[in-house]
């Protein structure tokens, strides 16, 4: 009826709710349902009740007398009188629960693997499809992982079927953990697996290298001993690896890809990985090699400062800025420019920049009983990753106390990358270290994406012109036209401009006629060792 009360139920319905006919007849849902079940039943009553409609729909009920769950097919009508009023609905429910059950079973053997439970490789190959569609409408770089257990054959082959079987189920089981809820994982058939990885960088060789990282962490999931009816069993794997854009968009190409990818793992040996493009392969080798080296000589302290001079209009040393310099056993004199790419993108550059913040500082302290050195400045560069560790702060303000220096004195650059993500943390972080008496000073201007509005609510010191516009200030008339402006905006908002990368006496001169009074580059002074400028800024050079 209206009162949403049953007036009628036949034995079907009885037996369902575990409640004889006569004692449902009154009652109300609640009485019969779970909560979930009862207020989705009399929300369909309402609308057929109150708006006269006609319902039919699926519904999964859940009894409270045996916690039954099943599915049914249910349709519902108004009961209309003479004169067209609605007084009661009447509806009629099929049990349709093995029919769902028969068919979410065909889905199960159609699209995924019985023994591991995992998507099988029809349905794998629909979502790399589809995932090869979505990079290329947005740019976001994704790899294919396949993953082959080494002799897995000799296992099958000496300890039976069964024993493989354990081992598939349970190698599915820990491919499965730490996954990203974009990350799909798959069994291809036999002992091989395959892991989709979407959404990586926008930059290829970030992608690379996530990619290479989630492989690592493969192969070492994989290398504890396994447990076969109470033995312990150990195996290894390879991995081929593909990333999306070497498929050019096809399914089967990527595929191949990976396939050859994995021949080329496992000629190497056991537990190897390799990537499909050769000159990638080359290049993750060569940044693999770049990392393990860094990790040791950051723990090793091997990480040694060399310093630039900066100069004023009349040549005279004002400050000095830090630069890191890594001379390794192995790979010889290695460049800034190859080795903080790989702390960036390793996370090693965060203890890196500490360890070069904390020298920095012991060298101020050491510098302030020397005449020639005393209250000079010392600049260091300090990544977003570094500024952005929730102890950067703290750590510093302890180091600066720990050390006994000016604050005044340290200058920490950071670049304008630092003011892409979470500009109001990164204010706050700026305000609390100026309060301290530390300087900041915006490296690489003019090649980022600093706007004026950033500038004003920023607590500069300093801005650096980009030694890019600075190479071709003499030839290159919008170049010179960009210095002119940086140098107009830092004297507009009363910010020290420093030029960096000056390496011609005549850039210099052109600069000196543009307004700008501060220099930095190898025609005033290359980065030499600390002990050599110690040694000549100690004999009273200017």
């Amino acid at each position: 009826g209206r009162d949403l009360r049953y007036q009628y139920v036949n034995r079907k319905v009885a037996d369902y709710v575990g409640v004889p006919a006569e004692k449902i007849i009154g009652g109300q849902d609640e009485q019969f349902f779970d909560p979930q079940t009862a207020e989705r039943l009399h929300e369909n009553d309402r609308r057929v009740l109150e708006h006269g409609e006609r319902v039919a729909r699926e519904e999964v009920n859940r009894t409270l007398a045996g916690g039954e769950t099943r599915s049914f097919l249910s349709v519902k009508i108004p009961l209309r009188d003479t004169r067209g009023e609605i007084y009661a609905l009447c509806g009629i429910s099929t049990d349709i629960t093995e029919h769902r059950e028969i068919q979410n079973e065909l889905h199960r053997l159609a699209f995924y693997d019985p023994l591991t439970t995992l998507p099988n490789r029809r349905l794998m190959l629909d979502r790399l499809s589809h995932a090869l569609a979505s990079h290329a409408e947005t740019g976001f770089e994704g790899a294919l992982l396949i993953v082959d257990l080494d002799n897995f054959k000799t296992l099958n082959d000496s300890q039976g079927h069964e024993r493989g079987d354990q081992l598939l189920r349970q190698v599915g089981e820990r491919l499965g953990e730490g996954l990203r809820p974009t990350d799909t994982l798959g069994r291809l058939g036999a002992d091989e697996f395959l892991l989709m990885l979407e959404d990586l960088s926008l930059d290829t060789e970030r992608a690379m290298v996530q990619a290479r990282d989630t492989a690592e962490a493969v192969l070492t999931r994989l290398d504890g001993p396994f447990d076969l009816d109470g033995a312990s069993y150990v195996t290894t794997a390879s991995i081929g690896v593909a990333l999306f854009s070497d498929a050019r968009g096809d399914v089967d190409t990527l595929l191949k890809g990976v396939d050859l990818a994995l021949s080329s793992a496992k000629s190497a040996g056991r537990q190897s990985l390799r990537f499909f493009n050769q000159q990638m392969q080359v290049e993750i080798n060569r940044r693999t090699r770049i990392e393990a080296a860094l990790r040791r000589a950051i723990n090793e302290d091997r990480i040694e400062l060399h310093l630039q001079p900066q100069f004023d209009l009349q040549s005279r040393i004002i400050g000095l800025e830090a630069l890191a310099r890594w001379q390794d056993a192995e790979l010889g004199q290695v460049s800034p420019a190859d080795f903080i790419p790989v702390a960036e993108l390793s996370g090693l550059i965060v203890p890196l920049g500490q360890r070069i913040l904390e020298r920095s500082c012991e060298l101020l302290r050491k510098w302030q009983q020397m005449p020639g050195l005393r209250g000079l400045s010392l600049a260091v560069n300090i990544s977003p990753e570094q500024f952005r560790h929730p102890g950067f702060v703290d750590d510093l303000r302890d180091l600066i106390s720990r050390e006994g220096i000016d604050p005044g004195l340290l200058e920490l650059e950071i670049t304008e990358s630092l003011l892409i993500d979470d500009l109001e943390n990164t204010i706050s972080r700026m305000e609390q270290l100026r309060e301290l008496g530390i300087r900041f000073s915006l490296d690489d201007f003019g090649t980022g994406y600093a706007s004026l509005g950033y500038l004003k609510r920023l607590p500069l010191y300093q801005l650096k012109i980009d030694q890019s516009f600075v190479s071709d200030l003499l030839t290159d008339s919008n170049d010179a036209a960009i210095v002119r402006t940086i140098i107009a905006l830092g004297d507009s908002l009363d910010l020290r401009v420093l030029a960096e990368g000056v390496e011609q006496e005549a850039q210099f001169l052109r600069l000196d006629e543009m307004g700008c009074k501060l220099f930095q580059g190898f025609h005033f002074g290359r980065p030499k060792p600390v002990d050599e400028w110690e040694r000549l800024l100690g004999e009273g050079m200017d």
